[in-house]
């Protein structure tokens, strides 16, 4: 299965990364192993598939199709396989209408979600609403740019989680748009926005001097590039003004990519973004 077969198959905002050849040395020898990582990004609780009228994705994407592809990969991949999410899992359907988030939450544990990070749609029921749906979500929520600490997310959505797949440590942060301006007030109540390029260098340090990660991942809801906006932090802005972020899966822009993008980080490394 290829990048482009997954793509063709779930509709946009979902990909395969294969993550290959990854050395761990010693003295003795060198353990090469692989692990697949399927993600998805704006998903905007389209549970069914596109209509065959519309005029981009024609009877294409919806949930069943996605959880059959995903299932093929796992049975292939075994322990050597993550799930991701880079939100905006809610509003975009009358199912989030009238269930609130309960059917999104509830699809993707079905599927064995790993983790996810925050959209900015996924404040639109408010902090509350998002927090009333939790029980439903049987994967965890990572988000490092937001202070939750005055609010009923204080200490349940953390900045990171380390997983680890065979021996392999994978860290995991999120990172999330300005919600002043985007969203109201109201609803993100005394959340906190924090710049996400200094609190990314304070997060890859911990995941990689500290915790020793193998793999450090960024779930990004910043958006990949604004074009008449060329000062806004975005991923190209991410992935040039840190270093040891080995992969930043993006997401709130909807920029669809046929294949990752690679751009050098301040240690002159290259690294990889994909939508």
């Amino acid at each position: 299965m290829e990048r482009r077969d997954f793509l063709q198959k779930t509709v946009a905002s979902s990909a395969l990364l294969s993550i290959g050849s990854l050395s761990l040395s010693s003295f003795t020898n060198v353990d090469t192993k692989k692990i697949t990582i399927l993600h998805t990004n704006d998903v905007h609780s389209h549970i069914d598939a596109f209509p065959p009228d519309d005029p981009r994705n024609p009877n294409m994407g919806g949930v069943t199709r996605r959880a059959s592809v995903i299932e093929q990969i796992r049975k292939r991949r075994k322990k050597m396989f993550l799930l991701l999410d880079a939100g905006d899992i809610f509003q975009g359907t009358p199912y989030f209408n009238y269930y609130g988030g309960e059917l999104e939450f509830k699809l993707m544990s079905m599927m064995q979600y790993d983790l996810a990070t925050l959209g900015n749609h996924d404040f639109d029921n408010g902090i509350d609403g998002f927090y009333a749906q939790l029980p439903h979500a049987k994967f965890d929520f990572v988000s490092a740019n937001y202070d939750f600490k005055n609010t009923v997310l204080d200490g349940i959505v953390k900045p990171y989680k380390i997983i680890v797949k065979d021996g392999i440590k994978v860290g995991i942060f999120g990172l999330g748009v300005e919600l002043e301006g985007l969203v109201d007030k109201k609803l993100y109540k005394e959340t906190v926005y924090n710049n996400p390029i200094e609190v990314a260098k304070d997060i890859t340090r911990i995941l990689k001097e500290d915790k020793k990660c193998d793999i450090v991942i960024c779930l990004s809801h910043i958006g990949f590039k604004y074009r008449n906006e060329p000062e806004r932090v975005c991923d190209i802005t991410l992935a040039k003004e840190t270093k040891d972020i080995d992969l930043i899966i993006g997401g709130h822009t909807h920029t669809f990519l046929d294949k990752p993008v690679i751009e050098t980080n301040l240690d002159g490394k290259k690294y990889l973004l994909i939508k």
